[in-house]
This record gives structure tokens, sequence and C-alpha cells, in this order.
């Protein structure tokens, strides 16, 4: 894996204008693409920890994949066409930004101890330090920032 090499996509995504810690990679919605998202996040990060020496706990790791796997997800099941994902290290904090071709913000629901399914938004403003949504030219990207160590606020 390359940080900062991209893996495809959609002229129509956004491009981020990052330098540095990152990784991105075109997803195509297919019942694969939320492990191989998963993978890439969790590979990325051991990466800058090893090669780096950017200072990553394992809780980090865990909490990037469970917010990785959301956040595709829902792009898997609300948001016709790819999907584009770009994990960078920024600072104390690793961004995670989804990009779909959905216009549609998402909502947080109340809490529901009764409801199955539809906790995802939940879990990722939960687990990340700072959840943002926002509507791109074509659909919108969501970014959720993780603390890369236990100690970092």
């Amino acid at each position: 894996m390359n940080p900062g090499a991209a893996g495809g996509g959609d002229a129509t995504a956004p491009q981020p204008a990052w330098g540095g810690l990152q990784t991105s990679l075109a997803l195509d919605g297919d019942g694969g693409c939320i492990a191989q998202a998963r993978h890439q996040a969790a590979d990325f990060l051991l990466q800058v920890q090893s090669e780096d020496g950017v200072a990553v706990s394992a809780r980090a790791v865990d909490l990037t994949q469970l917010v990785v796997s959301e956040l595709v997800t829902n792009a898997c099941k609300y948001a016709p066409g790819p999907i584009l994902l770009n994990v960078r290290v920024t600072g104390e904090v690793v961004e995670v930004v989804v990009w779909d071709s959905d216009p549609v913000l998402p909502v947080g629901r109340a809490a529901d101890a009764g409801r199955v399914g539809q906790h995802g938004l939940e879990i990722v403003t939960a687990l990340a330090h700072s959840v943002e949504a926002e509507r791109t030219t074509v659909g919108k990207h969501i970014t959720a920032r993780i603390a890369l160590t236990d100690t970092a606020r």
C-alpha cells in the first residue's frame, strides 16, 4: 500500500488536497467493499506506525476500522454508485472521510434500544471526537476524527 495513492475512482468525486500521510481507496459498493475498506484503514495505520514512527494505539486501529465499516456500510446501503474512502493522519488524529453520490445528509436518530439496525451514525458519533457531513458538487462526504492514542484529545 502506498499512502497518498488513489485506487481509481469516479472523476466526479471530490479529491482531497491533502499531502503527507494518507491513503485513498475507490470502492464499487459490492458486498466485499466494506471488508476491503476496513483492511485498507488498518493496514495504513499500522504502516504509518511502523514506517513513519507515528504513535497509533491498538484502540485507535480498532475504532477506525469500526468507523470505516459503519460509514462505508451506510454509503453502500443508501447511495447509488461509487464510494471513495480517504484516511489521513493529521496531528494527533486520524481522519476518515467517506464520499458517496447521494446528496442527502444523514440525520442522527434518537436512541432507541428496541430499534433493530440504523444505529450506524450513532455509533460513529459515539466513537469519534468529531463528525461532520457536508454536501459536495456531486453527493456528500462524511468526516470522522478519531484520536490516534488513548491520551490524545
